[in-house]
């Protein structure tokens, strides 16, 4: 059963094309509810233009580069809270060349906010044709197995808030929705330079019969971590610990995460992918020692026999369904700006684990522009999303990423420059 816990904390990010107003989306969020310190105030002050205009972006784009190009390329991070919520918010770019940091921000969100330009869409034909940055960010929210969708069509206001165009860019994305299989999926005409409908209802919306973003924020449900639904204990291993000065106490500690399930003094574990057995005979946190642990918590855990353990072995319970495999089938998002080569070995690193890596076979690469799979590609070129079969050199211990997160996750680095050149979502193995 999900747990749910409705006020924690919730992680989101924006998404959506260049100039959609991420940027601006999220200042004007913060500016509205009030949480802005002195300092930031400041800045936005100093921001204006001749029109008095305040550039909301400068609370998000940091770096220089962003500023002088009028583009987001790091992912910013802000924190915030109103009365009855606190938020992440992660501001990623737009352009197609760091679709990369998008991925990295999205892969921890709880829920994303897609930006779409209204003004930047022609609406002379009877369907809305989207952005095809739209699309692959939509796309590549459903890969990470995103929950909820808040579409935020924005600039209304250069459309004089006309609720046939805002009803045909929600056709447009439903249908969008439907062809990738997103579920939960909203939508909120807004004006982020304005604050039409973000922290209160525009009265110049008056067609609009739902709540300002930041309410539907406030309560959206936080499905925790999907590592935490998973009912299997797995532990891979970080590190050995050994304190070898007093051979009266040969201490050895296997030290890391636990991603999934919990463990208790006592109880018998196997060892991946030797297929060893043990019984914990102690755990110790950082405040001392414990009789159980659970998902999400740092320990150390001693065993009962003297078993040769190295960093990259998992713990898993009896009978688990985690098991230790040689073969991927995988979700690739490339990021290099070479293609990938079948041909090449790759290091993928999963968990703990970097291990020999070769893509053995291309299924399918997504067009983003159509949504057609194509079955004929040899390639992965920079920023495509494909469906790959890939042969490690030793096994891992790996669920799919629709089970846990943590161990359903890996990356592709180039073993020459050591670039990450791919992330990946283990579908099945």
């Amino acid at each position: 059963m999900s747990k749910l816990n409705q006020y924690a904390p919730l992680r989101f990010i924006t998404a959506g094309s260049v100039d959609d107003g991420k940027s601006t989306l999220i200042g004007r969020l913060l500016y509205d509810s009030k949480a802005l310190l002195t300092d930031q105030l400041l800045s936005l002050n100093k921001s204006k233009n001749n029109n008095e205009v305040i550039d909301f972006s400068v609370l998000t784009d940091g770096l220089e580069a962003e500023r002088e190009q009028g583009i987001t390329i790091d992912v910013a991070y802000r924190y915030f809270s109103t009365a009855k919520r606190k938020f992440i918010i992660a501001d990623t770019p737009g352009h197609e060349q760091y679709t990369r940091n998008m991925v990295t921000g999205a892969s921890t969100a709880h829920a994303a906010v897609v930006l779409i330009d209204a003004s930047q869409l022609d609406f002379s034909q009877s369907e809305v044709e989207l952005l095809a940055q739209t699309k692959r960010h939509s796309a590549i929210l459903k890969h990470l197995n995103c929950p909820h969708i808040l579409v935020a069509v924005n600039k209304m206001d250069l459309l004089d808030f006309d609720s046939a165009k805002f009803q045909q860019i929600v056709t447009a994305y439903q249908k969008l929705a439907n062809q990738l299989g997103l579920q939960d999926v909203k939508f909120v005409p807004v004006s982020a330079l304005q604050g039409d409908n973000l922290v209160h209802k525009s009265e110049r919306t008056p067609w609009y019969q739902g709540e300002p973003l930041l309410t539907i924020l406030e309560n959206l449900p936080n499905h925790e971590n999907l590592s935490e639904l998973a009912q299997d204990f797995h532990f891979p291993v970080q590190y050995v610990q050994r304190l070898d000065s007093d051979k009266q106490d040969d201490f050895r500690g296997y030290q890391g995460r636990i991603e999934a399930g919990s463990v208790s003094v006592g109880d018998t574990i196997h060892i991946q992918p030797t297929g060893q057995t043990s019984q914990i005979s102690e755990i110790i946190t950082p405040n001392g020692k414990v009789e159980r642990a659970t998902v999400g918590e740092q320990v150390t855990l001693r065993l009962a026999d003297d078993i040769d353990i190295s960093r990259g072995d998992s713990f898993v319970a009896p009978q688990s369904a985690i098991q230790a495999t040689q073969k991927l089938q995988a979700t690739l998002c490339w990021f290099d700006q070479r293609p990938l080569n079948l041909s090449r070995k790759y290091l993928l690193k999963h968990t703990t684990q970097t291990v020999f890596a070769k893509v053995s076979q291309i299924d399918h690469v997504l067009d983003v522009k159509t949504l057609s799979k194509s079955t004929e590609a040899e390639q992965l070129q920079l920023n495509d999303i494909g469906e790959v079969q890939i042969s490690l050199q030793k096994p891992i211990s790996a669920t799919s990423y629709q089970q846990n997160i943590a161990t359903g996750a890996f990356i592709l680095i180039d073993e020459a420059t050591y670039h990450t050149v791919a992330s990946g979502m283990i579908l099945a193995h």
